[in-house]
């Protein structure tokens, strides 16, 4: 059984900067394609990032790109997500999620694809 524990999160001012984790158990990373979701109150989980089994491949939403980015250390079974130019809208809980059965430059954006989750950690921008 995969676990997900996600760490990082917690209250910055805008314009700020904070790296996520998300240390993986039970199974080895490098057998999953990665993802990083959020869920603000009120609105439905969204997609923020996600990484290919290979690190090859890496995907962004929109409102995120350019000031995020993620990255896997198989060797620490860790995926990370730095966050930068953090925005009071980027406030909400986010989410790491894992996948086997991608191909290994795959990946996608959608919540339902994902077969495991961790419990979330929260972060909270101030303006």
């Amino acid at each position: 059984q995969v676990q997900l524990v996600e760490s990082g999160g917690g209250l910055v001012q805008a314009g700020g900067s904070l790296r996520l984790s998300c240390a993986v158990s039970g199974r080895t990373v490098s057998n999953y394609a990665m993802g990083w979701f959020r869920q603000a109150p009120g609105k439905e989980r969204e997609f923020v990032a996600a990484i290919s089994r290979s690190g090859n491949s890496i995907g962004f939403a929109d409102i995120v790109k350019g000031r995020f980015t993620i990255s896997r250390d198989n060797a620490k079974n860790t995926v990370y997500l730095q966050m930068n130019s953090l925005k009071p809208e980027d406030t909400a809980e986010y989410y790491c999620a894992a996948d086997r059965r991608f191909g290994s430059q795959d990946f996608t954006r959608a919540v339902s694809r994902y077969e495991y989750w961790g419990q979330g950690t929260q972060v909270t921008v101030s303006s």
